[in-house]
């Protein structure tokens, strides 16, 4: 049986994991809290109990259910993952931390900041942790820019350039579902800008005022359950988003989801003493394959060797998972030390204010000041 996070007395005890969500969930939460030392997997919840059971069967997990207060209720279970559709997130969240469970939320955190602000409230008034799933925090070129950035490399910034362009919705023929609808929680500015948000914030601080432009380029989809009917799409697969920044610095961020051959992922930083570069083209895992440019003012960019300090110690696969491990490790030092650790539900937020006021400037077409947290 699992103990209760503040009396973990040593490295054999292990927090018991209910993993809500059975898409992402599958492929990376499972397998990820399996691997992890500290953590255990005791209870699957998917909405149809068959699938559940199978899910459990095939990761050899103890409960399988189809109601989220029978799995809130085990003894067993310490804390949730929730990796669901956005529009599940906030009233499981809220269900997850009324039952006294520590929490890990996938992005986008809700449907809206104040639902956010809610559960962090929420959080708090429980004496729980929760953690976001910001995975590129974790990924070592990442880790290095922050160095480089921190260390003044480029100087004065000059401008930040961020293109994600990738084609994993360019086919009209991809099915329609909840991902399809803008109410659902669906879209790129939700599964895609949630991180840049994140990262932006992070890398170079607080957003002054931004305007945006959101933009769907397939109209419908074919919904494999009522005989591929086409459906309307009303979620954003492209968003082209300028910010200024608080210290003045203005950052352009293209993305799309639907750009055949699109270049990938890069973020492009232009400073007066230098330039920092990172990206990577691979199309069919957004976290393999990151490298790190760096060039003083007048010379060429040359790759940066990432120091074996930041490598990951295991690499999978699926790129993904090898961070959320390191997800997983935040997770579990937030709950043995009861302290609150980043990403939290403060990052949380501000990634899902900028989700909000992004929408507010693409409906007035102006620019909307960034209000202080």
């Amino acid at each position: 049986m699992a103990l209760k996070g503040k009396n973990m007395t040593s490295s054999t005890d292990r927090l018991g994991i209910a993993v809500v969500g059975t898409g992402f969930g599958q492929k990376i939460h499972i397998p990820g809290f399996q691997h992890h030392h500290r953590t255990e997997v005791v209870a699957v919840y998917n909405r149809d109990l068959g699938t559940a059971k199978i899910i459990a069967d095939s990761h050899n997990i103890l409960y399988a259910y189809n109601q989220l207060d029978k799995i809130l209720s085990l003894p067993e279970v310490d804390a949730v993952s929730v990796s669901t559709p956005p529009f599940l997130h906030y009233s499981m969240g809220k269900a997850v931390l009324e039952a006294g469970k520590h929490l890990l939320l996938e992005k986008p955190m809700a449907m809206n900041v104040e639902e956010v602000k809610e559960l962090y409230s929420l959080a708090e008034k429980q004496d729980k942790r929760v953690i976001a799933d910001f995975e590129f925090r974790f990924v070592p070129a990442w880790q290095l820019l922050a160095e480089y950035l921190q260390q003044g490399y480029v100087g004065n910034i000059r401008l930040i350039k961020i293109d994600w362009l990738v084609t994993s919705r360019a086919n009209p023929e991809r099915a329609w579902n909840w991902y399809s609808r803008k109410d659902m929680g669906g879209g790129a500015l939700g599964a895609v800008a949630s991180h840049a948000f994140d990262y932006i914030s992070w890398l170079f601080g607080s957003v002054k005022r931004l305007s945006a432009h959101l933009s769907g380029a397939v109209p419908q989809r074919p919904d494999p359950n009522d005989n591929n009917t086409l459906k309307p799409v009303d979620a954003d697969d492209t968003c082209l988003i300028m910010l200024e920044l608080a210290n003045d610095i203005p950052c352009q961020l293209s993305i799309s989801s639907v750009t055949y051959a699109g270049r990938g992922h890069w973020v492009e930083i232009y400073g007066d003493r230098g330039t920092l570069v990172l990206g990577s083209d691979n199309l069919k895992d957004y976290v393999h394959g990151f490298k790190l440019f760096a060039a003083p003012a007048g010379e060429t960019l040359k790759e940066v060797e990432i120091p074996k300090r930041l490598a990951f110690p295991q690499v999978f696969t699926d790129g993904r998972l090898a961070p959320f491990i390191r997800v997983v490790d935040r997770f579990v030092e937030a709950i043995e030390t009861g302290k609150s650790l980043t990403p939290s539900l403060k990052e949380g937020i501000y990634s899902q204010l900028l989700m909000d006021l992004t929408h507010q400037s693409h409906e007035t077409k102006s620019w909307v000041d960034v209000p202080e947290i």
